[in-house]
């Protein structure tokens, strides 16, 4: 596997790399070495405003900004953008539709030491219910580089999820990536596990493990939340019969949230969602928490286990 990189730092390089265009604005709110947007301010000084700790006033500020014609970039941790700023996105970003992009990092429990009150694990939930926000939850550099550009290219509000801890590259340089598609990495006929974020590594190594059980699993990196790609869910349901959705997010109005509502809607199937029982996080080593919170390949593995066995699979 390719050396390990946080999606947080390929946000930061990325706002760096499309920095060049005049249009880009960079706000953060007194945390830039940390949701690395000190990268752009690296680049591009005259274009990226320090906002103190007032995630509030920083999303005014941006959606002000944005009228003038500039694509803005917002960035805070998760639980300060999605958490304290929320009436603001929704008032005044979402509501007029404006060209904002909120880039939250250190998002869910793999922010590990920092605890219960770093640890956003109700954002998605939060984000994808505003209306005419768009979510995206990349999975490594390659498609958190993705996002980026995608959000730059696409007027209009997005919330885009970052983490702290490093992860390993799933796609390739190549990646053929489209807002709303999600992306088949594996084949197999007796169980779908759909995945978003840091969770599609754990999906993947769960493939590996299910195999060798005789189980066919196939595995789906669902970098776009919303808008969900439903005809990749009801494609699944239709063709494996079961789904499992994994997130590093509450199972509570989530990415599996949105996953029932449109497997509800088009083909009913049985359904598991590995993800928070609605708890609160923990301080500790990220590694040890996923384990504590029911997050790991086995117990993706076992959820997928239960369910092809429950429709009549091996």
């Amino acid at each position: 596997m390719a050396d390990k990189v946080a999606t947080r730092e390929a946000y930061g390089k990325a706002l760096a790399e499309f920095g060049a265009d005049k249009d880009i604005v960079v706000l953060d709110a007194d945390l830039s070495k940390s949701t690395m947007t000190n990268e752009f301010k690296k680049v591009y000084p005259e274009r990226f405003v320090n906002m103190g700790i007032a995630e509030a006033n920083m999303m005014d500020v941006a959606a002000g900004i944005s009228t003038c014609g500039k694509t803005v970039f917002a960035s805070s941790f998760a639980i300060f953008a999605a958490g304290r700023a929320w009436e603001q996105i929704r008032n005044t970003i979402c509501y007029p539709s404006l060209n904002v992009k909120v880039g939250a990092t250190h998002a869910g429990i793999s922010v590990g030491e920092d605890g219960a009150s770093h640890q956003c694990v109700e954002d998605l939930a939060i984000m994808r219910v505003l209306p005419n926000m768009r979510v995206i939850s990349p999975c490594d550099a390659v498609s958190a580089r993705w996002a980026v550009k995608a959000a730059i290219d696409n007027p209009g509000p997005f919330y885009l999820r970052f983490g702290r801890l490093a992860v390993g590259k799933v796609h390739g340089d190549d990646a053929d990536f489209e807002l709303g598609k999600g992306i088949r990495l594996r084949d197999g006929d007796d169980v779908t596990i759909m995945a978003t974020g840091l969770m599609v590594h754990e999906a993947l190594l769960a493939h590996e493990i299910l195999k060798r059980k005789g189980i066919a699993a196939r595995v789906v990196d669902m970098h776009t939340i919303k808008p969900l790609d439903e005809g990749m869910v009801e494609a699944c349901a239709r063709e494996t019969g079961a789904i499992v959705t994994c997130e590093e997010h509450s199972v509570m109005g989530g990415f599996g949230g949105a996953v029932a509502e449109a497997v509800c809607r088009r083909f009913p199937v049985p359904m598991r969602m590995v993800g928070i029982m609605d708890r609160f996080g923990k301080s500790g080593k990220p590694q040890r928490l996923m384990e504590m919170y029911g997050l790991t390949a086995s117990d993706v593995a076992g959820a997928a286990a239960e369910l092809a066995a429950a429709k009549g699979g091996r």
